[in-house]
């Protein structure tokens, strides 16, 4: 039996900040977390109970054994993890400025390349691949090899006609300037990949280097047109929308004080792929993901961070946005 949900890509140690408003010059102190937004997705989703994995590399030194344990305390299976000889574990850096609504990102040992961008399509298990109820994938582990490659061979096991009732491929359009030569070269690996990906999410910017600019619905219609079923388009203070050939929902902002934004999209990711294996319907879906990602907005984390299905449940009856008798059976 495969798992619930299978991820792949980008690990880390994340360091943040414990002083918080100030830069990084600053800081007098730091705490370290499990971060990566494949893995921060991976833990998300097992926060709500699902069975997950997570497919990546980390250096071989004591920060790579620290990411194997916090994969383990957040009950993430780390069998598909290895190290790699002579490379480090990156770490990323974090500037929290909330009253600013900055969040800088400083990336350490990614440069020229990562443990992570070392994952090869050789070793990678194509049945547990193939029966995953759910893959998850970022864009970022497209822009460099062997990673490349072994990301293409993970979506080409799941062929889009092959695809069992209630499995999903999802693409995170998440894309950091920082890793690629240009924007032309992201959307033409990006290109290769849509026709397998049922679900892609992204921000109007994310969507416009997959698909080029445009309004968010224009940029919705240009993925389904690509062969995704769902597309989902971050709208910012405007909320989210998601987009069928037959449907359209925009989930409205959940209000909450912004600690650090940073985490929030990972807990959306983990939180809506607990919904599509629940099988809710669209509206149900994102606004439960909508308020997961708000909460982790709220708090320092990311990992560490991620809701239980009780905390989402509470803040969407808070809001009066609770949009279905089923989503309280979570909180049982």
């Amino acid at each position: 039996m495969g798992f619930e949900l299978l991820t792949m890509g980008r690990i880390s140690v994340d360091i943040y900040p414990n002083d918080i408003g100030v830069t990084l010059d600053k800081v007098g102190s730091f705490g370290k977390y499990l971060g990566g937004s494949p893995s921060n997705v991976a833990v998300a989703a097992a926060r709500h109970g699902r069975s997950t994995a997570v497919i990546t590399r980390t250096g071989q030194d004591p920060f790579g054994e620290y990411l194997h344990g916090e994969l383990a305390k957040f009950g993430v299976d780390d069998r598909f993890v290895s190290g790699v000889e002579g490379l480090q574990t990156p770490a990323t850096f974090c500037a929290i400025l909330p009253e600013e609504q900055k969040f800088p990102l400083y990336f350490y040992g990614r440069f020229p390349t990562a443990p992570d961008l070392q994952i090869d399509a050789g070793e990678l298990d194509l049945d547990a691949i193939r029966e995953a109820k759910i893959f998850w994938s970022t864009v970022t582990g497209l822009c460099q090899e062997p990673s490349r490659a072994a990301h293409i061979a993970a979506h080409e096991a799941r062929p889009h006609s092959g695809l069992k009732e209630g499995q999903h491929t999802i693409l995170d359009l998440d894309y950091r300037p920082m890793f690629w030569n240009s924007v032309e070269e992201a959307r033409e690996q990006v290109a290769k990949v849509l026709p397998h990906v049922t679900v892609a999410i992204g921000n109007d910017e994310e969507c416009a280097v997959a698909v080029g600019p445009g309004t968010p619905d224009e940029q919705a219609d240009r993925l389904l047109d690509a062969g995704v079923q769902i597309a989902v388009v971050k709208l910012g203070p405007e909320g989210v929308m998601a987009k069928t050939r037959t449907e359209r929902v925009v989930s409205a902002p959940v209000p909450v004080q912004t600690l650090n934004g940073l985490g929030a999209g990972d807990s959306f990711g983990g939180a809506f792929v607990h919904g599509l294996l629940a099988g809710w319907s669209l509206a149900e879906v994102l606004d439960y993901a909508n308020a997961s990602g708000a909460i982790v907005a709220s708090r320092l984390s990311c990992a560490d961070a991620m809701p239980t299905p009780e905390e989402v449940v509470s803040l969407l009856s808070a809001r009066g946005r609770l949009v279905a008798d089923s989503l309280k059976e979570l909180a049982k």
